[in-house]
């Protein structure tokens, strides 16, 4: 496999990528030219922040083709369409072969969530101080432990149900992968339904739950009959306060309400979308975001 590379300004790499298409790339990737450089550009903004820009003023592109000559005819007839003006080939190049799974396995290592608490891929040894562990690998659906709204939600629900309080009925609403459902069981829930929107979501909490031994109810939202006395949604700010006053429902007299997604910005419009029903309170931050939690 030959790959084919170029140099072009922001406003050549649609159609530098459309023609790539035509001429049967097998993959079109591009990146900022200007990375880990001081001229490096943030497209992407968090929620509530102004729109992203659509490109990088210089971008490249890089293109996978079978063969060497393949990858050289694409170049020769891209240097001499009008489109191209402004643009450079940085070179074509073998790609060297690689066991590409144990490259993407390497990405995967243990998560600490607590001292004993662990998140370890199938692929990995338990670490010898995991008393307790949720065997999760990534998949089609968010949640492998490694973002922080993750990793604070499960540590409260070791914290509290390691502390001897139990989590009683439990409702992960927006359950991905099932992590925050299973972290659920694994420290003493029984009674615990995961729901998603997201029928592959579903698919992938049945199949995670399976794997580790424990048994929860996954489905649609239609399936959720409250109340309960843990209800965890780790989702985005935007789609939380449109949940209030439904997820309110859901906690029982004496519940708990935990909420994560948030950024630590965004704290006192998720206070004032639930004081209606609850009082939200911070209980946790990492990295910029914050869980959020209220007791009925």
């Amino acid at each position: 496999m030959y790959e084919l590379s170029l140099l072009c300004p922001e406003d050549r790499v649609e159609a530098l990528s459309d023609a790539l298409d035509a001429l049967d790339a097998l993959s079109v990737s591009v990146e900022d030219a200007d990375a880990q450089t001081e001229a490096e550009q943030a497209l992407f903004g968090e929620p509530g922040m102004p729109p992203p820009k659509d490109g990088w003023q210089r971008s490249r592109i890089v293109a996978l083709f079978p063969t060497e000559a393949a990858a050289r005819e694409a170049r020769q007839l891209l240097q001499v369409q009008d489109f191209f003006e402004g643009c450079h080939v940085l070179g074509v190049a073998p790609v060297q072969d690689q066991d590409w799974v144990r490259l993407t396995q390497s990405q995967f290592t243990p998560v600490d969530i607590t001292p004993d608490f662990w998140i370890v891929p199938t692929w990995h040894e338990l670490p010898p101080q995991a008393r307790t562990s949720i065997r999760l690998d990534p998949g089609l659906a968010f949640g492998t432990g490694t973002h922080p709204t993750t990793r604070m939600c499960l540590r409260w629900i070791a914290r509290r149900g390691a502390g001897g309080a139990a989590l009683g009925k439990v409702l992960d609403y927006g359950c991905g992968s099932g992590i925050l459902a299973i972290g659920a069981a694994k420290f003493g829930a029984v009674d615990i339904d995961a729901v998603d929107i997201d029928p592959a979501a579903v698919e992938s909490t049945r199949l995670n739950a399976q794997a580790n031994n424990v048994q929860l109810r996954a489905g649609l939202p239609d399936q959720v009959a409250g109340p309960y006395q843990t209800v965890l949604a780790n989702i985005l700010a935007t789609p939380l306060k449109v949940l209030a006053p439904l997820l309110c429902s859901y906690v029982a007299q004496g519940g708990h309400l935990v909420l994560a997604g948030i950024l630590e910005r965004q704290a006192d419009e998720l206070k004032e979308a639930y004081a209606p029903w609850l009082p939200l309170q911070v209980a946790d931050s990492e990295d910029g975001w914050i869980l959020m939690t209220a007791a009925r």
